[in-house]
């Protein structure tokens, strides 16, 4: 018997966070723990499958695949959607492979046994041949998996007995709850096949901390390439949005006048819309470019900053309101301290807004070093101007020139520290316990479904598995 069967025969961990500032780097490689991974860990886990868009009249359907297992996602009444095996239960073939309408229901391609759209086997060709034990109806009913609809997708899980999703969100579903994200639309999605662990790519976008460094347009004034050119400073208690941390140049002034302000914003907001190609829309660039020369704020730098950002909150609101859109109160959102641009779901969805727009990431495995890396960008639209629906992507190079600046920064990185963990002397990640602590918060409930526990223990855990950027790390 090897190492890894012993340790799963003892309900234990192979390379398990013993240390919650330590990761060992094995995790994000060995073939023996992503095979655990495969068996413990995504057939319990709630994961996003669809966006409600793809899925929008009665009888729609969409398909979702991870790691060999495969789900139909069907619309089956106006507010009602469910979610089956996508396997004939005849020979197990796939029903559909792509997404589609199902007019009248599931045909297998194989041998023509067909399935309603609420799961029912409806024909079986020549039934005579086969003995009667293998006709029931309730056996041959598609195996409907556990469904919840939140945040304008559909989440599936193969656990029926997992807990509700919404329920182990904790402080990311208040969050995203507040920007009401459910009102967003898909502009454009779009994906990636990068050559790095599922959790390396996560993990580069739970911390602000590698943005001084990797992101050039996004740094603040002052910040050069030079390593003594930035420094850190954690954000007052009154004053967190955007991220609980930020750099500073060292000659970062301590008084500025208001047009000063209002173009360092516009600097950020526009990097933004441009280097994410729609974290923040373009026309919410503009309402802020429209405070130039209008607006009076108080000269020292804090007090200014914190002026401008709430009249750019009631501006924008204002904006789309006038137009017939929903958006969140960002006044409330900033007083709940609750404005975080990157938002993570456990185990592998992003949202990241940061007025009435959005990003959103979605990460899934491959294999131990590979796997698939999906963007959406996100929008409000009046009602009856939505856009088309985007066709479902084909991977494309994750080097493409075609990716916007800021992602394609990332994944720059990504390919390189999967090498650099490979290395027999790196043994572990070292992360900081206020800045990084999600990625520990993480991988300690993983460990928890690796181990085999019951929901139970593992619901609680899940509440400080999710988070916003750079959530400190937490007692489990």
């Amino acid at each position: 018997m090897n190492d890894l069967s012993a340790a799963t025969n003892r309900s234990t961990v192979p390379y398990p966070v013993t240390d919650p500032d330590r990761i060992p780097s094995k995790r994000y490689y060995d073939q023996g723990f992503y095979d655990l991974e495969v068996r413990n860990f995504w057939p319990r886990a709630w994961q996003m499958a669809c966006r409600l868009e793809e899925i929008p009249e009665q009888g729609d359907y969409s398909v979702y695949r991870n790691v060999g297992m495969s789900a139909i996602v069907i619309r089956t009444g106006p507010d009602t959607i469910k979610a089956y095996d996508n396997a004939c239960r005849h020979r197990g073939v796939e029903l559909v492979n792509s997404r589609g309408k199902a007019k009248g229901g599931f045909v297998c391609p194989f041998h023509g046994w067909r399935w309603n759209a609420e799961g029912k086997c409806t024909h079986v060709y020549a039934p005579e041949a086969f003995a009667k034990d293998q006709l029931d109806d309730s056996d041959l009913r598609l195996t409907e998996l556990k469904v919840e609809v939140w945040g304008g997708c559909v989440f599936v899980n193969w656990d029926k007995d997992a807990p509700g999703y919404r329920e182990t969100l904790g402080l990311a579903g208040e969050t995203l709850d507040r920007f009401h994200i459910e009102d967003l639309r898909a502009e454009w999605w779009l994906s990636a096949k990068v050559p790095c662990n599922w959790k390396v790519a996560l993990e580069a976008f739970m911390e602000g901390y590698h943005v001084a460094t990797t992101h050039t347009t996004l740094r603040p004034m002052g910040v050069t390439n030079h390593p003594d050119s930035a420094r850190w400073m954690k954000m007052p208690d009154d004053m967190r949005f955007g991220s609980r941390w930020f750099t500073v140049g060292p000659d970062a002034p301590a008084e500025v006048s208001a047009d000063e302000a209002i173009e360092q914003m516009i600097y950020f907001m526009e990097q933004l819309n441009l280097g994410m190609a729609g974290m923040v829309a373009a026309e919410e660039v503009e309402v802020i470019k429209g405070m130039l020369g209008t607006t009076e704020l108080p000269r020292e730098t804090v007090a200014a900053t914190k002026v401008l950002r709430s009249m750019v909150n009631q501006a924008v609101a204002t904006w789309y309101t006038e137009r017939g859109m929903r958006v969140g109160d960002f006044e409330e959102i900033d007083r709940a301290g609750t404005a975080t641009y990157v938002n993570y779901c456990f185990p592998h969805f992003y949202v990241l807004p940061v007025y009435g727009a959005a990003s959103s990431y979605r990460i899934r495995p491959l294999g131990p070093e590979e796997c698939l890396f999906e963007i959406w960008s996100l929008k409000r639209y009046p009602k009856g101007q939505e856009p088309p629906l985007p066709p479902i992507p084909e991977p494309i190079a994750h080097s493409d020139p075609s990716w916007p600046l800021v992602p394609r920064e990332d994944f720059r990185n990504l390919p390189r520290q999967q090498v650099g963990l490979r290395n027999p002397g790196f043994e572990f990640m070292r992360l900081s316990e206020q800045m990084e602590g999600l990625i520990s918060n993480y991988h300690r409930t993983l460990d928890r479904y690796l181990a085999g526990e019951p929901n139970d223990r593992i619901a609680a855990a899940l509440l400080r598995a999710s988070g916003p950027i750079e959530s400190p790390c937490a007692e489990m």
